[in-house]
């Protein structure tokens, strides 16, 4: 290849220059390409939810049986700790009553410094969870399906091991399901736990109040 490049620059050497001058760019070219068209190409796999890292992104929602340690940095005769109740509420002093499941902290703070404006020095409440306890059901191929409670944040597949683990002479543990409401909508979420228990590089999947785990019996070809 060098002989036939020498070989042009001698008979046309202003063609040999471009010619070689061209080359970087035909290189960078080639790169930008491969790079993009490895990019573009799709799974042939349903969406990895385990990828997205839903829960670690999303603010956290209050939800009952959570423990809350509410600050009032500048009124600290406000402070106090409250849990939320079955009915969603919270009992704060001054103000009675207050909705706070659904919310995520920074929403009940700012709520809560609507209705205390009055009696604030200066406009700032913190909102602190200290434990929450939530519930989780699980379903299919496990050995104790049913519901479980948590009050430390909770991964798919640690909430089947509290299940009894799977059941591995049928599960399918590439399908395992994540159903999820959200607003008015049931959300389905495929989780593929097999990648996870080989040890390859997975996103966690968190678990949110409600959530039903389903694991699916495998199909075996007799």
């Amino acid at each position: 290849m060098k002989k036939h490049l020498n070989l042009a620059a001698q008979k046309n050497p202003a063609a040999g220059k471009s010619f070689i001058h061209g080359l970087p760019f035909l290189a960078l070219a080639f790169v930008v390409a491969a790079l993009l068209a490895g990019c573009a190409t799709p799974s042939a796999q349903l969406p990895d939810v385990s990828t997205t890292a839903l829960t670690n992104s999303e603010a956290m929602t209050l939800s009952e049986g959570d423990v809350l340690r509410i600050s009032f940095p500048g009124s600290p005769t406000l402070n106090t700790s409250q849990p939320i109740r079955r009915d969603g509420k919270i009992s704060m002093p001054l103000v009675g009553e207050v909705d706070a499941a659904g919310l995520t902290p920074v929403s009940l703070e700012k709520k809560l410094v609507d209705l205390y404006a009055p009696q604030l020095v200066t406009k700032e409440v913190t909102v602190e969870v200290v434990s929450s306890s939530f519930p989780v059901y699980v379903s299919g191929m496990v050995l104790r399906p049913g519901k479980i409670l948590s009050d430390h944040p909770l991964t798919v597949l640690e909430a089947i091991m509290e299940a009894g683990g799977f059941d591995y002479s049928r599960a399918n543990l590439k399908g395992v399901t994540v159903i999820r409401r959200e607003g008015n909508n049931m959300q389905h979420y495929v989780v593929n736990l097999k990648s996870v228990l080989a040890g390859q590089a997975n996103e966690p999947f968190y678990m949110k109040p409600g959530d039903i785990i389903f694991v699916p019996e495998r199909f075996n070809i007799f």
